[in-house]
Parts: C-alpha cells; sequence; structure tokens
C-alpha cells in the first residue's frame, strides 16, 4: 500500500508537470481576461455538473469571499448553487438546458462564462457557452482529454492534457487556484 501512495503521488506530479508545460499561456490569457471583465464591473458565471460542479461553487466562493489576501468582492456566480432554478428548468425544458436559461437570464456583454466539463461534452454547458456566445460575452472552459466539443466553442480553452478523470480535476483546482491568486493580487495591487 505504501507503493501505492507513492506512485500516486509520482503520477500526479507527472500529470502536474505535463500541465505547467502545456497550460501556462493560456492560463494567463484567461486571468488577464477574466481581471479586465471583473475591473470593468463585468461578472464570472462558472458551470459545471457533479465534481465540476463543485469546482465552480469553490471558484465562486474564492471570488466573492476571498483567496488569501483582504480585498472587495468581486461579482462571480456558480450557476449550480440554485435548486430551485435548476429543478424547475429540468423538470420544464430538460436537464440540457439548467445552465443555459439562467445564463441567458443573468449575462450581459462583456461578461464571462466559464464552463467546466472533465470531457468538454456536458450538453448542458455546452448549451451555455452557446448562449453566452451569442450574448457577447467571453467564454472560457476547463475540460480534459482532447477538450471536447467545448474546445472549439470558446475564447479560452483549458484542457488538462490527461485522460484520467481524477487528475483533470486535479489540474482544474490547481488552475482554478492560480485565477484566485492571478486575479486577488490584481485587486490587491490596485487598491481596489
Amino acid at each position: 500500500m505504501l507503493n501505492f501512495i507513492k506512485n500516486e503521488f509520482k503520477s500526479h506530479l507527472i500529470d502536474t508537470q505535463k500541465a505547467l508545460d502545456t497550460l501556462t499561456p493560456t492560463l494567463l490569457e484567461a486571468g488577464q481576461a477574466i481581471i479586465k471583465a471583473l475591473k470593468n464591473n463585468k461578472k464570472i458565471l462558472i458551470c459545471g455538473n457533479g465534481g465540476s460542479a463543485a469546482d465552480s461553487q469553490h471558484f465562486a466562493a474564492e471570488l466573492t469571499g476571498r483567496y488569501k489576501r483582504e480585498r472587495k468582492g468581486l461579482h462571480a456566480i456558480a450557476l449550480s448553487t440554485d435548486t430551485s432554478a435548476i429543478t424547475a428548468i429540468g423538470n420544464d425544458y430538460g436537464y440540457e438546458y439548467i445552465f443555459s436559461r439562467q445564463v441567458e437570464a443573468l449575462i450581459e456583454a462583456g461578461d464571462i462564462l466559464l464552463g467546466i466539463s472533465t470531457s468538454g461534452n456536458s450538453q448542458n454547458v455546452i448549451n451555455a457557452i452557446e448562449v453566452a456566445n451569442k450574448a457577447n460575452c467571453i467564454t472560457m472552459s476547463l475540460s480534459g482529454r482532447d477538450g471536447g466539443l467545448i474546445k472549439n466553442l470558446c475564447d479560452y480553452s483549458i484542457i488538462a492534457p490527461s485522460n484520467n478523470t481524477p487528475r483533470i480535476q486535479e489540474i482544474h483546482i490547481i488552475c482554478i487556484h492560480i485565477l484566485c491568486d492571478m486575479i486577488e493580487q490584481s485587486f490587491v495591487e490596485s487598491k481596489l
């Protein structure tokens, strides 16, 4: 069992090194776009299913609260948190529309939608991205494997270089924490 644990850590480090080598430029550009939008009083909407829903909520909480430093709260909404909206939309329209209907209701031009999907093929996330694109918003995705269908729909596609769902999710949370730190540094440095 000790060897199993050591091998898991080694595997994690290898996948993290791959992510470092491939994701850094896109992560930088995405972070700069988020900072610009938030400084222009725009908001970020985040969506995903299952573990990706949890990551959406985690990201929104870090932005509305704080990550490491004191600064003003930032406008972020996880679309997986309103159970009344999710169940009403799911019941009346279908599960594939639980995020796109909320995006339609909440998003304004210049806002950002971040869709999180380990496969990149979650239909409800795809639908949300399509609605955001029509509303002249910036779209981003966190995915894995080959990026799935959403990679070509977004302005910024951050694709974890792995086929292993737990590893993809681990890389996603690292990316989210990096984005949080970038954003927070920008708001602390500017004294806003």
